[in-house]
């Protein structure tokens, strides 16, 4: 598993209990995700990988999955490699 992924396992893991999340499961259709969340996952994510999250970002399909949320990080690290 790469460090994105582990990282964003983690964040989560606590609001989720005991169950194991899976990268590719949909936490919205899940109902954990309330909005207080959803904006709390921002921050974690733009703070934890030192990026910024723009308005254009902020489609719910970057933040469905563990997954979705590993490539937008990559996509935008990869901007700021480069």
């Amino acid at each position: 598993m790469n460090e994105i992924k582990t990282k964003i396992k983690n964040f989560l893991s606590p609001y989720f209990g005991t169950r194991e999340i899976k990268d590719d499961e949909d936490i919205f259709a899940a109902g954990f995700v309330n909005s207080m969340f959803a904006m709390q996952l921002v921050l974690f994510i733009e703070q934890e990988f030192q990026i910024s999250i723009e308005n254009e970002d902020l489609e719910f399909d970057n933040f469905r999955t563990i997954e979705a949320m590993t490539r937008l990080v990559e996509a935008k690290t990869t901007v700021l490699a480069n």
